[in-house]
């Protein structure tokens, strides 16, 4: 059933979500360097600034594209509001995603923990 749900998930995400959310000013952005393009690749997604880190939650983990293309280069940029931060990516395997998730917000997280099956935190620590 896992892998039904990831193929659904993120087609729908890929074809319908994402190029719609990623046109909103207000939508949290995340770009990476594509690991075999060397594309910018900018993902929709949910999360919270905490002083000088964002704080993201993965629903399918190393599953996610973003998440390949951050341990390919962890060299990220993250949209919040209008204004980008370049940053380093971490990815937190020994994090508890749930307990994370109930420090970020609301909407995002429920269908984070609704949808995903191999969640991961991820931490940016932002340059500026």
């Amino acid at each position: 059933m896992s892998d039904r749900r990831f193929r659904a998930t993120t087609a729908f995400q890929r074809h319908v979500a994402n190029p719609l959310t990623r046109l909103l000013p207000f939508q949290t952005l995340l770009e990476t360097t594509g690991r075999v393009s060397g594309e910018p690749r900018r993902t929709p997604l949910g999360g919270r600034r905490v002083g000088d880190s964002f704080w993201l939650v993965s629903e399918f983990g190393t599953k996610s594209q973003y998440v390949r293309n951050i341990q390919a280069d962890p060299r990220v940029r993250v949209r919040i509001g209008r204004r980008w931060h370049r940053g380093t990516a971490h990815l937190l395997p020994d994090d508890d995603p749930v307990a994370r998730l109930r420090t970020l917000p609301r909407g995002n997280s429920a269908a984070v923990k609704a949808l995903g099956t191999g969640l991961l935190t991820i931490r940016v620590d932002l340059d500026d």
